[in-house]
């Protein structure tokens, strides 16, 4: 008897601790959301936990004592009326029954919201096992055409700045960032560069854009405001931002104006602002919202171990540039020609700090990027390259799309050329190669779905130029061959 009694109350013991990992299984799936302000535990931080499973953030709960201690309301509630017949008292006021709020007890409830999942994919470099850089650069090369000496800069900076981030110290001395300063023309792959490198190594980046920075009181985004988008870009996970990559675009934007007696709140101020941030320092900035406010909690990161990269076009810096190697121009066996520079293509690759400060760029912000490195214009071969070789290549998606049309999609060398020679006259970069190959695919999207028969189409340089059109091979019906295409010329001429 005694022996049954006690399996029973074994079992109901298994079965009640059973029931409460079930729950908090389920429970960990959920995050607590404000009672007041409605904002989820990621974004406002550590909840109280009140009864009957009512959540107030931390912001809340003081705003909420705060207001209390300005008042005796126990003392004005509890006052009798005076002589003259004058209530002190408030009306209408009754004590809030926390019953009356409680919900089924369930989860989920009113009070929860579900947890974003991350993505458990693991990272194609590790940064605390981070590989050699040429490893890196290989990794890179999959993706990015061309390039090569930025390339290589920027597997060094990261070998180098993971390294430090992973062991803070190396024998009491102190390494310092790496910041990089990235300068090349329009759609040469700036920015494509960071964005790759960022999703390689698993860490949070921020793409900023120099232009809406101001000086602080001025209308316009603090200069704060890209650790903001870092640590939002992190799930508010100060540690995670901590270690992650801000990316600064159209830093020339910032320069010094020049022959200007106005304030200049959005040129060099915000090159002095930043100063603190590159070189690293402790930054107050709001949880889950862009401007500080009374209603929003801060958050204080700290920027010593953040990658800073800065990159922009320089628009007339090449003038700069060809000034100073024309000083040497003189008379005589020695004299260079004034227009020796003006056909050389790659003439950014010359640039130095001097050309970089006399663009308007303060000596004091230059020193803490001491990575500069420029990348190259696109030629025409490197453009034919962009649209074959990277593993998400713009004719590798098009190709993917008919594939799921069961028709094989082919482009002759002649239309690849031809493609590119058009980007070139764009003068855009590489961003002409989607709005040319959109306008001529056009027709082969919508022409292809209608006939079951298509095989294949093979885009010529006719078509691209449009004068001809594509090759369209059609299935054979026949018993005998059933591979068999047979091939119609100019079946979707434009």
């Amino acid at each position: 008897m005694s022996d049954d009694r006690y399996h029973d109350t074994e079992e109901e013991m298994k079965d009640t601790k059973d029931g409460k990992d079930e729950r908090k299984e389920s429970d960990s799936d959920y995050e607590d959301v404000c009672f007041i302000c409605r904002r989820p535990e990621s974004k406002a931080g550590k909840m109280f936990r009140l009864p009957n499973h009512i959540c107030v953030c931390d912001d809340c709960m003081h705003k909420t004592m705060d207001a209390v201690s300005q008042f005796d309301y126990q003392g004005l509630l509890n006052q009798p009326p005076t002589d003259d017949g004058d209530d002190r008292r408030f009306p209408n006021i009754s004590f809030v029954n926390l019953a009356d709020l409680q919900g089924d007890g369930g989860i989920p409830n009113k009070q929860k919201i579900k947890k974003k999942k991350r993505s458990e994919e693991k990272p194609e470099i590790d940064i605390r096992n981070i590989m050699p850089p040429h490893k890196i650069k290989e990794k890179l090369d999959e993706y990015v055409v061309g390039q090569e000496h930025a390339k290589k800069v920027m597997s060094v900076a990261v070998y180098n700045h993971y390294k430090r981030v992973a062991t803070g110290t190396m024998d009491e001395i102190e390494i310092e960032k790496s910041n990089m300063l990235m300068i090349g023309p329009t759609g040469c792959g700036k920015t494509y560069l960071v964005k790759t490198l960022a999703r390689l190594l698993d860490v949070p980046l921020a793409i900023a854009d120099a232009t809406s920075l101001t000086e602080a009181g001025y209308i316009g985004d603090d200069i704060e405001s890209v650790v903001s988008k870092l640590l939002a870009a992190a799930d508010n996970d100060v540690e995670r931002a901590e270690r992650g990559i801000i990316f600064i675009d159209e830093i020339d934007k910032i320069a010094k104006k020049q022959n200007t007696n106005a304030r200049d709140v959005s040129g060099e101020s915000v090159q002095q602002g930043m100063l603190k941030l590159l070189e690293g320092a402790e930054v107050e900035v709001p949880v889950g919202a862009n401007s500080k406010n009374a209603m929003v909690p801060l958050a204080t990161v700290n920027t010593r171990n953040i990658l800073f990269i800065c990159g922009g076009a320089f628009p007339d810096l090449e003038e700069i540039i060809k000034q100073r190697l024309n000083k040497r121009t003189s008379i005589g066996y020695n004299a260079e020609l004034r227009d020796k520079y003006d056909k050389e293509k790659n003439i950014l690759s010359r640039v130095t700090v001097e050309d970089i400060r006399k663009f308007g760029m303060i000596p004091e912000f230059i020193g803490r990027l001491p990575i500069i490195f420029t990348l190259e214009g696109l030629s025409k071969e490197m453009l034919v390259k962009i649209l074959t070789e990277p593993k998400n290549a713009i004719l590798k998606q098009y190709q993917k799309l008919l594939e799921l049309d069961e028709v094989k999609l082919e482009f002759a060398q002649g239309a690849l050329e031809a493609i590119a020679e058009k980007a070139l006259e764009k003068d855009t970069g590489a961003r002409a190669l989607r709005a040319i190959i959109e306008e001529f695919m056009l027709d082969i999207m919508y022409e292809v779905p209608k006939d079951e028969n298509i095989g294949r189409v093979t885009i010529t340089r006719e078509y691209i130029e449009g004068v001809g059109g594509p090759i369209i091979d059609i299935r054979s019906n026949s018993l005998e061959h059933p591979d068999r295409l047979n091939v119609i010329e100019g079946s979707a001429a434009r």
